[in-house]
């Protein structure tokens, strides 16, 4: 059985991606936990480049993938900061397309279940991959764009049994690609995007709400650049921010925490994550800067502009944070 090595948000950074493949297995499968596109400066070459590894790749669909989706059907406006054009305009668009909505929602083996963000709390691994089945077919279907087009929203924010099929596969696709905090009882809050350290009494990092259902198995995931990278026995959080100045990481999957390996590529700051902030952002966290962390701060930065391109292996961990820039970048994302 081939290796199979778990990677983070790509986002478009198609060089450290390329960086990354270096030092991973030729032959080993790769699992990607979505947001392929956008942001990033490459987008065209990163979707061209995953496409070209053939079955090697599963790649689960993030947030970003399906706003392409949405912009390509004609049923969303291009944000300020999308890296989507060449993608848009490319000669062979449609079939790029045709591939990305045909990317599924979740994937489940051998004991591991990828989701690009989160999992309710009342879901069990059969259960996601149930209703992420339903949300594939319509994406493959005929009628996909006007499937998107009633799929953007906040409502319903909470599982119920009994939710019609729209509101259940708008919820669906909103838990799998969105989620970072949400209640015991699984309601989802969109607003807060720092990191676990947010929580509240009530708001609890997704996999950390009691009686989680898929406590049982190992989720991993990305989205969540600003939680970092978090390995514990049955959770891989992968997000390490590579859009942002962080780094690319890729786990090997394995049947025991004690033998997964850990390989991180640094990554140059692509995207300033206070230029679309406003003037009390900005001032705010320049101010914490300067009064807290700019001395290590400076000195992490300086060490990290002569590490882009390092590659990192290391053995089980628990928790391992980003670099003092990168961590402080996805401070001010979350602002």
């Amino acid at each position: 059985m081939r290796d199979i090595y778990a990677i983070g948000d790509l986002q478009g950074c198609q060089t450290s991606f390329e960086q990354l493949l270096a030092h991973l297995p030729p032959d080993a499968d790769l699992w990607l936990a979505g947001d392929l596109v956008n942001r990033g400066p490459r987008s065209l070459d990163t979707l061209r480049q995953v496409i070209a590894l053939g079955d090697r790749v599963t790649a689960v669909l993030g947030n970003h993938d399906l706003h392409l989706l949405a912009v390509a059907a004609g049923v969303r406006q291009t944000h300020g900061s999308d890296t989507l054009d060449d993608i848009l305009k490319a000669p062979d668009r449609d079939a790029l397309i045709d591939w990305v909505r045909h990317r599924p929602l979740a994937h489940f083996a051998q004991g591991h279940l990828m989701v690009h963000a989160g999992v309710l709390p009342q879901w069990d691994a059969a259960q996601v991959i149930t209703l992420a089945r339903d949300v594939e077919r319509q994406l493959r279907g005929p009628d996909w764009r006007t499937f998107l087009s009633r799929m953007f929203g906040n409502q319903p924010d909470r599982w119920q049994d009994d939710l019609s099929d729209e509101d259940r596969q708008r919820l669906t696709i909103n838990a799998l690609t969105r989620m970072r905090f949400c209640t015991a009882d699984g309601r989802i809050d969109f607003k807060i995007k720092e990191g676990a350290d947010a929580a509240t009494d009530e708001l609890k990092p997704w996999f950390d709400t009691p009686n989680r259902r898929t406590a049982n198995v190992t989720v991993a995931f990305g989205h969540w650049s600003a939680l970092g990278l978090v390995m514990r026995d049955n959770l891989l959080a992968l997000d390490t921010g590579c859009v942002w100045g962080g780094q690319l990481s890729a786990v090997k999957l394995a049947s025991t925490p004690a033998a997964r390996e850990l390989v991180q590529v640094d990554c140059p700051q692509i995207r300033d994550p206070l230029a679309m902030a406003d003037d009390k952002t900005r001032d705010k966290v320049k101010k914490a800067d300067r009064t807290q962390d700019a001395p290590k701060a400076a000195k992490a930065e300086k060490s990290d502009r002569g590490a882009v391109g390092k590659i990192r292996k290391v053995g089980k961990v628990e928790r391992a944070g980003k670099s003092a820039k990168a961590d402080k970048a996805e401070k001010r994302k979350g602002h």
